[in-house]
């Protein structure tokens, strides 16, 4: 799952990083809320359940792959971050040449979350990364797609799996901090809004393990979670 807003709305933490496992959680990706808490990439160094978009520069604290056991089967798991309207970094296509490449050495199941922006970045590394990997998911607008589907070389793929969070506010923020930059140009810091019903956003897909190929996709939306 990503998690990178978990802390708050804003980053992660080594607290909120095992509150996640504890729930049953395998893995956590990220995006560009990752170093927003500045003392968090000692635990990403170290960490092998936690990783940050792989074309960040390789200065960068942490990982950008990894792989965990799930029923006796090795997945290997990239992020990458797209750069349409997004803080600069390395090249993303590029980036998931060379992790690709080293997942695929250990295990032919392979999940790619993308955070971005822009659909269309997100869809072109999906059709790049067709027949390579099992599934490509984005995430970072908060919103789900309706376009899950499986590519002509078999990889599922989804443009945004949507935010777990407040229904209310927007994009899981208080409105009236939100409505004030959008109306004036300057707001108060964004905090998370608090009240109201909770939604549920995600996908289960199945993927064949002696192929790698995802043979189905499916989204899930529960709404007015009390």
């Amino acid at each position: 799952m990503n998690g990178e807003n978990v802390a708050g709305g804003f980053g992660l933490t080594a607290q909120t990083a095992q509150e996640l496992f504890e729930t049953g959680v395998d893995f956590i990706t990220s995006g560009n809320h990752i170093f927003d808490k500045r003392d968090f990439g000692a635990y990403l160094d170290a960490s092998d359940r936690v990783i940050r978009p792989a074309n960040y520069p390789p200065s960068a604290p942490g990982h950008g792959f990894g792989t965990f056991v799930a029923g006796g089967v090795t997945v290997g798991v990239l992020n990458l971050m797209g750069r349409t309207f997004m803080p600069p970094v390395d090249d993303p296509f590029r980036a998931a040449d060379e992790a690709v490449a080293s997942l695929r050495a250990q295990t032919k199941v392979i999940i790619v979350d993308v955070h971005a922006e822009a659909t269309s970045e997100k869809l072109a590394l999906g059709r790049y990364l067709d027949g390579r990997v099992s599934l490509v998911y984005g995430t970072h607008t908060h919103v789900q797609t309706s376009d899950e589907q499986i590519l002509a070389g078999g990889t599922g793929y989804i443009s945004d799996v949507g935010m777990t969070g407040p229904t209310d506010g927007v994009i899981g923020m208080e409105q009236k901090a939100v409505l004030d930059r959008f109306l004036t140009g300057f707001s108060d810091r964004f905090s998370v809004q608090k009240t109201g019903p909770r939604q549920f956003c995600g996908i289960v897909a199945t993927v064949d393990v002696a192929s790698g190929n995802a043979t189905e996709i499916k989204r899930l939306f529960l709404r007015n979670i009390a």
